[in-house]
């Protein structure tokens, strides 16, 4: 693990991303957030085709929805932002490769103000940050129910 992981406690995905991003200037790590935005994946066919399988994230200014697959132990999380709202698909990204193949019991253990660890509470809004810590929230909120439930 690095130093950062180890401070917060973060799988070492995620650690890096808030390493990369305070390397960086201000002006540069909005930069870097407009470059996740770019990289979110699409969602998957079984998922496009069935919007309602998704889960609403209310806590985002734009219209933000996720789904979580558990494959065994293993966390895949997708999540759709639009493209017209490129700081919230920033944040969806960050997450979705962060936390991406972490098993689930790493997934949970990310501290809830990971989103504070970047960097960026000056160069966007509080209310951008809290979207993101409810993109976090929910996707915790289904590794949880899916593990209790068994699927």
């Amino acid at each position: 693990m690095t130093e950062a992981s180890e401070k917060f406690a973060l799988p070492d995905s995620l650690a890096t991303i808030a390493e990369d991003f305070n390397a960086l200037s201000e002006p540069d790590r909005l930069q870097l957030l407009l470059e996740f935005s770019e990289e979110l994946p699409e969602l998957p066919e079984k998922y496009a085709d069935h919007p309602g399988l998704l889960e609403s994230v209310p806590e985002c200014q734009s219209p933000v929805f996720l789904v979580v697959d558990l494959d065994g132990d293993i966390v895949h999380p997708h999540v759709q932002a639009p493209r017209e709202a490129p700081t919230t698909r920033g944040f969806a990204s960050i997450l979705v490769q962060g936390l991406d193949g972490l098993t689930a019991e790493q997934v949970l253990a990310v501290p809830g103000d990971y989103p504070s660890t970047l960097g960026l509470t000056r160069a966007v809004s509080l209310l951008r940050l809290n979207g993101m810590t409810g993109i976090l929230a929910r996707i915790k909120g289904q590794v949880r129910r899916k593990q209790r439930l068994g699927i």
